[in-house]
């Protein structure tokens, strides 16, 4: 499994594979103390997108992403 280099490119690539089959997607977030990395993993069983960041700022990023991915959980456009 490769990890995807560009925020933007992930965050698009993982709300298309939600998108695509929401029934069938899940992530996990998993921070790595001994690097201090967080690493975002999505992923419907054919495909697996990775993310790993080190850095603060990208926190916000993912924050403002997974309430995004909240929001289209939540709404009735089904």
């Amino acid at each position: 499994m490769t990890f995807i280099k560009s925020w933007e490119d992930f965050e698009r690539a993982a709300e298309k594979l939600y998108l695509a089959n929401p029934m069938k997607v899940r992530y996990t977030m998993k921070y790595r103390h001994t690097d201090g990395a967080l690493i975002l993993k999505f992923t419907d069983d054919a495909v697996c997108l990775q993310y790993k960041t080190e850095i603060q700022p990208d926190l916000k990023k993912i924050d403002r992403f997974m309430t995004n991915l909240m929001r289209h959980m939540v709404s009735s456009d089904k």
